[in-house]
C-alpha cells in the first residue's frame, strides 16, 4: 500500500478551475528527439529550439529568427515554435500553412518541400519519402502528388473511402496506409448501405432537423468493407481479393484489421477476423494484382480474438516480423518468418507487453513497453530477439514514455508517478546510468489543501486475484469523524483507471470532492485491461456480473474503514461506468444511497456490433446473458436517488438507452432524476463540462451529504 500526502497549504479548488490545464503538471520542454545519427539531443522550450549534448544543450534557434525567414519567403509568421523533425545539426523539417518546409539553421533559409491541402481536408495522411498526401472530404478520398490530385469519389452517401472502419475497434484509427517507399496507398472502402439509419436530431434549426447516421446494432446487419490499392506510378486502383465467396454474407461481414506492408512493397498483410470474433486469419495479398496469396497462421479462442497491433518487420530482415498475441494468456511478442513459421516466443511471463518502441541499429534487440515491474505502471525494456533476455531500462517507478537514439544506446525518459508530477532524464542504456536530468516538475497544487491519495490492492470476489485501488480522502481528516463516500467506476474492457501516474490517475474533480469532505474510491475490477486475457475476458457473455461482484469487494473494504460513513455511500460512472452505476444501484439499494450515471448502456442489444458482440455474442446466441444484463426489468428495484445524464447527440451509446430506462421507471412507478446535455455527443466537452461537474456535485451535496 502506498499513501501519498503532499505538503499542503489551505487554498480550495473552485468548480470553475476543474478544467484548468495549469493545475496539472505542465512541462515547458517538448518534442524530445535525437539529432540524426548522433548522441546529441534536441527539444523545444517555450519558443526556442535547443540542441547539444545531454545536459549541455544550448539555444540553437529562436522563433523570432524562424519567423523572419517565414515572412521573407512569403509565408505567414508562426505564433508558436512548430513540432519539427531534426534531420541533422543544420536542418529540420516542419509543417505550416499547408506546406512541408525545410529550414537551414546555418544559412537561415527556408524552402518548400511539398504542399498539402488544409481547407476542407480531413484525415490527412502524408508519407515521408516523397511527401505524397492522402486526405478525405465528405465520403471521398483524394491522393495528392505535388499539384496532381487523384480523386476516389463516392457514388452515394453510403459508400465511404479512406476513413476508419469497424467503429474504430481492433486498434483501427485511420483509413489510409502508405507503403514504405510511398509508391502505393492501401485504403478502406466501407459500404454502409445495408446498415440501418439511426436518427439523431439537430434542434438548433428553426424546425428541428434529422441527422441520421449509420449505427450497426448487435445482432443486426453490419457494414461491409474492402481494401483498395492505389498505384502512384500508374494512377490506378485495384481491390484486394479478401472474399473467397462474394455471395456469402459472413465473408462480406469479416473485419479487415491491422493492415501492413512488407518492406519491399510487394505484399499487403491483413488480420481478418470473422464476425463471431472467435477466429483470426493473418493473410497475405499481392499488391500488384490484389490476388490472395496465403494464410500465414490462424488464431482462435472460444471467447474472442482481438488483434489490435499490425505486424512489425525486423530491420535488416525483410522475411521476419513480430506479432502480438494473448495466446498464452498475456499479451506477448512472437517472432515469425514470412512463411508463417513461428521462430520463437520472444517475451514470456505474467505481465503484458503494451507496445513496440523501436529496434537497435542492427535489429538484434527490440525496445518495448511492459508492466512487468508493476501492474499499474509502465516501463521500457530492451529484449534480445534471439535469447528473449529482457533488460529494464527505466528503473524509476511510474509510467514512462521514451525516445531512443538510432543506435539504441541512449534514451530520453519522460515519466510521472503517483508522487512525482513529471521528470525527464537522458539515460545511457549500455552503462545504465543517468547522463542528465532535463526537468523535474513541481507540484502545481502545492498551494492547495491536498487530499491524501492511497494506492493499494484487495482481493477480487474469487478470493485469489489482486485488484488495485485508489483511495482519496479529505485533507485534515478528523479522528472519529465519518465521511460520505463515492465509488467512481468504469469497469469495462480497455480501461485502467488506477495507474502509477501523477495523482494515481485522478483528476481535479476527485480532489475537489475530497476537499469538500468526500471519500472517493476507485478499483479496477476483472474485465479491465492490462492484466491478462483471463482477467479481461472472464466477463464474456455476462457483462456486469463479475464486475459488480468485484466492485462490491471494494465496498466491503470501504466498510472496514472507520472514517467511511456506511449510510452515505454513492456510486458514479460514465458509459460502461454508467451501466455499472445503475447495475450496482439497483442491485444494492441498501448500500448506495445515491447514484449518478452518465451515457449509460441500458440494454446491450442497443449497442454496436463490434464491441457488443465481442463481449456478449449476438442477442440471438446469448438471450439469457442479454436479459440478465438488461436494466429495463430492474427499474422496479430503484430506491433512493438516481441521476441519469445523457448527451442528446450521443452516437456511441445512443439516447434510446436512457430514454427507455426512464420509461421503465415511470411504468414501475419509480421516481428518477434525468438531465440532458443538448448538442453533446458521448462526452460533455468544453466549458459545459464545468456545468456537468457542478450538476453532479450539487446532487451529492443535496442527497448524499
Amino acid at each position: 500500500m502506498l499513501t501519498v500526502s503532499v505538503a499542503a497549504q489551505n487554498k480550495m479548488l473552485s468548480s470553475k478551475q476543474l478544467m484548468t490545464r495549469g493545475l496539472y503538471p505542465q512541462a515547458t520542454m517538448r518534442g524530445f528527439q535525437f539529432v540524426g545519427n548522433t548522441n546529441q539531443i534536441a527539444y523545444i522550450q517555450d519558443t526556442v529550439l535547443y540542441m547539444g549534448n545531454p545536459g549541455k544543450a544550448k539555444a540553437r534557434l529562436a522563433l523570432s529568427v524562424l519567423n523572419k525567414a517565414m515572412v521573407a519567403s512569403g509565408e505567414e509568421s508562426l505564433s508558436y515554435f512548430p513540432p519539427c523533425t531534426i534531420i541533422n545539426d543544420k536542418e529540420f523539417r516542419f509543417k505550416a500553412n499547408g506546406k512541408v518546409l525545410l529550414y537551414n539553421m546555418n544559412k537561415k533559409t527556408l524552402s518548400v518541400v511539398a504542399q498539402y491541402p488544409t481547407k476542407d481536408a480531413n484525415n490527412l495522411d502524408m508519407e515521408e519519402t516523397n511527401y505524397k498526401s492522402a486526405y478525405t472530404h465528405g465520403n471521398n478520398l483524394y491522393i495528392a502528388d505535388g499539384s496532381k490530385v487523384f480523386p476516389i469519389e463516392s457514388p452515394d452517401q453510403d459508400i465511404v473511402f479512406g476513413q476508419s472502419v469497424h467503429r474504430n475497434e481492433f486498434g483501427i484509427q485511420k483509413g489510409t496506409f502508405w507503403s514504405p517507399k510511398g509508391n502505393f496507398l492501401a485504403f478502406y472502402r466501407m459500404d454502409q448501405s445495408m446498415v440501418t439509419d439511426y436518427p439523431l436530431v439537430n434542434t438548433t434549426a428553426r424546425i428541428a432537423r434529422e441527422q441520421p447516421f449509420k449505427y450497426p446494432m448487435a445482432g443486426m446487419k453490419s457494414h461491409e468493407v474492402t481494401v483498395g490499392i492505389y498505384d502512384a506510378s500508374q494512377r490506378s486502383i485495384l481491390y484486394l481479393d479478401t472474399r473467397r465467396d462474394e455471395s456469402s454474407v459472413s465473408e462480406r461481414e469479416n473485419y479487415l484489421t491491422n493492415i501492413s506492408w512488407d518492406p519491399n512493397e510487394e505484399y499487403v498483410y491483413i488480420a481478418k477476423v470473422n464476425r463471431e470474433q472467435n477466429r483470426m486469419w493473418l493473410e497475405r495479398y499481392y499488391a500488384g494484382d490484389g490476388e490472395f496469396d496465403t494464410v500465414l497462421f490462424v488464431e482462435s479462442n472460444s471467447r474472442y480474438v482481438e488483434p489490435c497491433d499490425p505486424m512489425t518487420f525486423v530491420p535488416g530482415h525483410p522475411d521476419q516480423f513480430l506479432w502480438f498475441s494473448l495466446r498464452d494468456g498475456y499479451k506477448h511478442l512472437y517472432l515469425y518468418n514470412t512463411d508463417g513459421e513461428m521462430l520463437r516466443q520472444v517475451t514470456k511471463g505474467n505481465y503484458e507487453v503494451q507496445g513496440i518502441i523501436g529496434f537497435d541499429e542492427k535489429g538484434e534487440n527490440v525496445f518495448v513497453y511492459a508492466n512487468k515491474e508493476s501492474a499499474i505502471g509502465l516501463a521500457a525494456y530492451r529484449v534480445n530477439l534471439a535469447t528473449g533476455l529482457m533488460t529494464l531500462l527505466t528503473p524509476a517507478k511510474g509510467t514512462h514514455s521514451v525516445v531512443i537514439n538510432p543506435k539504441g544506446t541512449m534514451l530520453i525518459d519522460v515519466y510521472s508517478s503517483v508522487e512525482n508530477p513529471g521528470c525527464a532524464k537522458v539515460l545511457d542504456i549500455k552503462k545504465g546510468k543517468t547522463l542528465a536530468t532535463l526537468f523535474q516538475l513541481e507540484n502545481p497544487l502545492a498551494e492547495y489543501a491536498m487530499p491524501k491519495i492511497e494506492m493499494g490492492s484487495i482481493k477480487a470476489a474469487d478470493g485469489v486475484t489482486d485488484l488495485y485501488y485508489r483511495l482519496i480522502t479529505p485533507p485534515n481528516r478528523k479522528p472519529g469523524e465519518k465521511y460520505p463516500t463515492l465509488v467512481y467506476v468504469y469497469g469495462g474492457p480497455h480501461s485502467q483507471l488506477v495507474t502509477d501516474t501523477w495523482l494515481g490517475g485522478a483528476n481535479l474533480y476527485f480532489l475537489f470532492l475530497a476537499q469538500h469532505g468526500y471519500v472517493v474510491f476507485t478499483v479496477d475490477n476483472r474485465g479491465t485491461d492490462n492484466r491478462g486475457f483471463e482477467f479481461e475476458s472472464c466477463t464474456h457473455r455476462q457483462l456486469g456480473t463479475i464486475e459488480m461482484a468485484d466492485q462490491m469487494e471494494g465496498v466491503r473494504f470501504l466498510q472496514s474503514l472507520p472514517y467511511v460513513d456506511q449510510n452515505r455511500m454513492g456510486v458514479e460512472g460514465w458509459s460502461f461506468g454508467g451501466f455499472m452505476t445503475i447495475t450496482m444501484k439497483l442491485a444494492h439499494p441498501e448500500i448506495f444511497k445515491v447514484g449518478c450515471a452518465g451515457g449509460p448502456v441500458i440494454d446491450w442489444k442497443w449497442y454496436e456490433i463490434m464491441y457488443g458482440e465481442r463481449y456478449m455474442d449476438m442477442p440471438q446466441e446469448n438471450p439469457d446473458g442479454y436479459a440478465k444484463a438488461s436494466l429495463l426489468g430492474k427499474a422496479k428495484d430503484l430506491q433512493g436517488r438516481l441521476l441519469v445524464i445523457h448527451g442528446a447527440e450521443d452516437n456511441t451509446v445512443v439516447w434510446q438507452n436512457s430514454i427507455e430506462f426512464i420509461d421503465a421507471c415511470i411504468k414501475a412507478g419509480k421516481q428518477v432524476d434525468y438531465f440532458i446535455y443538448p448538442h453533446h455527443e458521448h462526452n460533455v466537452r468544453g466549458y459545459d463540462r464545468i456545468h456537468l461537474y457542478e450538476k453532479m456535485f450539487d446532487y451529492y451535496e443535496t442527497f448524499l451529504k
